[in-house]
């Protein structure tokens, strides 16, 4: 434990505890939890020597990064960083449902603790209500030669002062029944091994994840890499996890990257 915590509302992760509960056959191969870092999706990227199966936790990070390479931080200890590495043995092209397959996983875990919540495409997952509508977590996939890290960032007992933009929350203003992180972190990780594991031997997630989608029956704007944009309906998500958006004419696009904007509808 990090003998400088004082806040008593954010206790240090119990990392001993934690593998006790994560680690082992049918489960994950190794979980190693640090006190502070810069990215954790960073550092397990840059582990060459990583086994399959290998996750990481921060009690803080510095220096989070998502999409198109924002930055984001929080509070020591208000916030669960974790990331971990895989080296599927599975088609490549099959990768790009692997943020689909997380974001599902980071439903499963909320569902637990008493928080509705929805998927935005691509990587956020958003709580619908009542207490405090918002992004609570964030998703950021890397891939890199055989190896892919799914990082997620799950704000959780941020107060309203500590939100770094107005469309946030976290799992307390939303009304969880917890806001213990190594709760949090053992669901979220059980239902990940869960989802890859399904996802990894041939099954699709699309069907869970067009339940659970916020984007799909909404009217978007979709912000595109270059500076283009592409207005419409988003009527579903594809075989490889791409959004389709059907625009005024009837025209539909494939779309494998860009940022959503929930539209109102006139």
């Amino acid at each position: 434990m990090d003998p400088a915590w004082s806040d008593l509302d954010r206790p240090p992760l119990r990392a001993a505890a934690l593998r006790t509960a994560l680690v082992g056959a049918g489960a994950w191969t190794r979980l190693d939890a640090v006190a502070s870092t810069g990215s954790t999706n960073a550092d397990l990227l840059a582990d060459e020597a990583a086994p399959d199966g290998a996750g990481l936790v921060a009690d803080h990070q510095d220096a989070g990064r998502g999409r198109l390479g924002r930055t984001w931080s929080a509070p020591p200890r208000s916030s669960l960083a974790v990331s971990v590495l895989l080296r599927p043995a599975v088609p490549t092209q099959r990768w790009a449902l692997l943020p689909l397959v997380t974001g599902l996983a980071v439903v499963d875990a909320l569902t637990a603790v008493g928080v509705q919540a929805g998927l935005k495409w691509p990587n956020d997952v958003l709580v619908a209500g009542p207490d405090r509508p918002g992004k609570v977590c964030g998703i950021l996939a890397e891939a890199r030669g055989d190896r892919v890290v799914l990082g997620a960032g799950i704000n959780v007992s941020l107060r309203t002062e500590e939100l770094p933009v107005e469309t946030a929350t976290s799992l307390a203003l939303a009304g969880a029944r917890t806001t213990d992180r190594d709760t949090v972190l053992r669901r979220y990780l059980r239902a990940l091994r869960q989802r890859v594991d399904a996802w990894a031997a041939g099954e699709s997630p699309l069907a869970d994840y067009r339940a659970v989608s916020a984007t799909l029956g909404q009217a978007v704007r979709v912000e595109l890499p270059g500076g283009t944009t592409l207005e419409g309906d988003a009527v579903d998500v594809d075989d490889d996890g791409r959004l389709v958006v059907q625009d005024s004419g009837g025209a539909r696009t494939s779309l494998a990257a860009g940022d959503v904007v929930h539209l109102r509808r006139a």
